[in-house]
């Protein structure tokens, strides 16, 4: 799902988009945060960070079929993790992609 990349970036030229563990993170605590998208090769320590954060503040985590890399190229800015804070993107960006579940006695 390349077609992912124009609507991020769509979404971070709307300003509705926080690139990055501490801005997502900061998404999350503030309640703007719709979703949480994380690239395919991060790391496993943020993939364990990101699904606290989503389980912690009762937000969508899904994973992108994109690498850090691609999303450099579309987006600027090398990130694995990104939350979109509008409740339209984050569900145009969640189609078609894998929601990853998290287990209630996980954290």
């Amino acid at each position: 799902m390349k077609s992912k990349i124009g609507l991020l970036s769509m979404c971070a030229k709307a300003g509705r988009l926080a690139m990055g563990m501490d801005m997502m993170k900061n998404a999350c605590k503030n309640g703007s945060a719709e979703g949480i998208f994380v690239a395919s090769d991060i790391s496993d320590k943020s993939l364990k960070e990101a699904r606290f954060c989503s389980f912690r503040y009762g937000v969508g985590l899904w994973a992108l079929d994109m690498t850090m890399d691609e999303l450099l190229s579309g987006l600027g800015k090398r990130v694995g993790v990104l939350a979109v804070c509008d409740s339209g993107f984050a569900k145009s960006c969640a189609k078609g992609l894998e929601k990853i579940i998290i287990e209630d006695d996980e954290f």
